[in-house]
This record gives structure tokens, sequence and C-alpha cells, in this order.
């Protein structure tokens, strides 16, 4: 990184301006450190480690992840009951403009295509599985920028876990299509069928919005916690750069759409590939959010870090490498 070497000679807390808990003890907690010196320093870094460049390279991994995901859910929709298209298109409105435009006409093409489900659910799992695991090697070595640290992990060993993250990731997006798509009529039926009334399903409609995006909490805090070569420190799976993530994510959706819909003239600058163009953009913003997020978190700890007299320099590895197996292989030849 960019950033001057800090003396690890002085003492940590005078340098920084970072204070630890009011009564001189180690900070226990993100709240016992400065939040507005984690945030300023999350910004430098997050200029620093050229984040917006890995957003990108994570917004073409993410297209490449996107359409086999849709190929295997619409084909399992083909396989159980074509009646639910409709539904998950009606849903779908619900998406900001950008990915609505883009993800309805493909749900829409694959569907009118029923002789061929089984065939392309095998396929789509195969593409799907293989693209996502992209991304996630992709977002691991973002985040082994962000926190300095070099892939240790050899391939073996690496491969399978990034192929584990893609299966948990993906049960979750199958959950909150399900959560998404059971409403409307479809909640009232499935109400029906576990025995519940009318307030039960307006209930459920009310409460799977949050739920949702406690679903999306989880899924930023999980690739935190497992994609980077480093073990993370404190036993909580939460973290307040997930919430951060998740807060500059719907803010920034919305503002887009916003800005799609009454300012932008995407058609008339791209004709009809104008859609295409602003779901991209909004897949590169998403991205942004995430690693802002991973950013956030490990400014935060390296502020614990230093706020309890322990260095942490900018530019070098603070925490505990996960592994160095294959370090230490290239150290010895």
């Amino acid at each position: 990184m960019a950033l001057e070497h800090e003396d690890e000679r002085e003492t940590v807390a005078a340098k920084r301006g970072d204070r630890g808990a009011p009564d001189g003890r180690a900070p226990e907690s993100p709240g016992d450190v400065s939040k507005m010196g984690t945030l300023k320093r999350t910004f430098k870094e997050f200029s620093a480690d050229n984040l917006t460049d890995w957003a990108a390279a994570l917004t073409y991994y993410g297209v490449q992840a996107i359409f086999p995901a849709i190929i295997t859910l619409v084909s399992i929709i083909g396989l159980v009951g074509g009646g639910l298209v409709q539904t998950l298109t009606d849903n779908a409105n619900s998406l900001p403009a950008p990915a609505k435009d883009v993800v309805i006409p493909a749900i829409q093409n694959l569907a009118s295509s029923k002789g061929a489900a089984g065939i392309a659910f095998i396929v789509g799992i195969l593409l799907a599985l293989n693209s996502a695991s992209s991304y996630v090697a992709a977002f691991t070595r973002a985040s082994n920028d962000i926190y300095d640290v070099e892939e240790g992990r050899p391939i073996w060993k690496l491969k399978p876990q990034q192929i584990g993250i893609v299966l948990v990731l993906i049960i979750l997006l199958v959950l909150i299509v399900v959560m998404v798509a059971v409403s409307g009529p479809v909640a009232k039926e499935a109400g029906k069928v576990v025995g519940a009334g009318s307030s039960a399903v307006q209930i459920w409609d009310i409460a799977k919005i949050p739920i949702v995006l406690l679903v999306v909490a989880f899924m930023f805090a999980f690739l935190y916690k497992t994609a980077p070569n480093v073990k993370q420190p404190g036993a909580k799976f939460f973290t307040p750069g997930g919430f951060v993530a998740l807060f500059i994510w719907i803010v920034a959706s919305i503002l887009f759409a916003l800005y799609v819909a009454k300012f932008a003239t995407l058609n008339k600058t791209y004709g009809s590939m104008g859609g295409v163009i602003a779901f991209l953009i909004w897949l590169w913003i998403t991205n942004i959010a995430i690693l802002f997020g991973a950013e956030f978190n490990c400014e935060l700890q390296r502020s614990q870090q230093r706020a309890a007299g322990q260095a942490a320099p900018l530019d070098k590895p603070f925490l505990e490498p996960r592994d160095t197996s294959t370090l230490e292989k290239k150290a010895k030849k």
C-alpha cells in the first residue's frame, strides 16, 4: 500500500488518536474504539487497496454466476411446477430497476423452454458452481489485499473451502428466493396447507423483508469470516462491517434506482443495452458495498489491537494467518 510506515516503537494509543476503554483497559467491544478514526482510515485504505477495481472484477465473476443460477432456478420450477414462474416474475418487480430489467426477461425466456428442464438443471448447477467459485476466489484475493496478507493455503485445501463457501451461499440465495416467492396468492395457499390464518399470512408479508435483509447480512458475515487467509479474532459471527455494507447497499441501490428512473439516459445512449449497462453498474455498486464492509472490519480490528497496545501497522499483516504452508515451501526454494 501507498501509506507510509509508522514507527512501531511508539506508544500505539498516542500515535493514533484512537482510545481504549475509559478506564485504560483493552477494548472489549467495537464500542470501546473510536469510530471516526476507524472510518477515516477505512476510506483511505479503500482507495489505497484499489477496491473499486476489485469490485469491477467481482462484477465480472458475478455476471458469470448469475445466469447459470437463473437457469438452475427456472429449471427447478419447470420440474416442480410452472405456475410459480409468474409468482417469481411478479416478485422480481420489487428488485432495483437495473436488476429487474435483466432478471425478469431471463426468467421468462428460460421458462418458455419447457422440454429441457432436467438438462438445464444439471448444466445450470455445474456452471453455477464453477462461476460462483471464481467469484469467491476473487473475493478471497481481494480480502487478502485488505488484510495485507499473502495466500498461504495450498490449492488442495483452498479450493474445497471455496466450493464449501459457494454451496452455503447458494443455499442462502435459494432461501431468499423462496421467501420472496412465498407472498400474495402463494402465501395464502401455503397458509392453508399449514393451517395458518389470514392474519399470519399478512404478518409474514411484512416480516419477510427484514428476514431477507438478515439473511443478506449473514451472507456478508460468512464471506468476511471465511474468505481471507487470517484467523478472525473473537467469537462473534456478525460484525459491524457486515451491517455497514448492508446499509450502504440498501441506500445506494435506492438512490441508483431513482437516478435510473428519473435522470439517466442509458437507453438513449446504449439503446436496448441500457438495462444491461444499468444492471452491471448496480452489481458494481453492490460489490463496492461488500468490500467497504470488509475494509471497515479490518480497520476496526486494527484499531482494537492498537488501543490494546499491540503493533498493527497499516501496510503489514497484523492478524495471524490461517495457513502459511505454501509460503513456507516457496521460502525453502
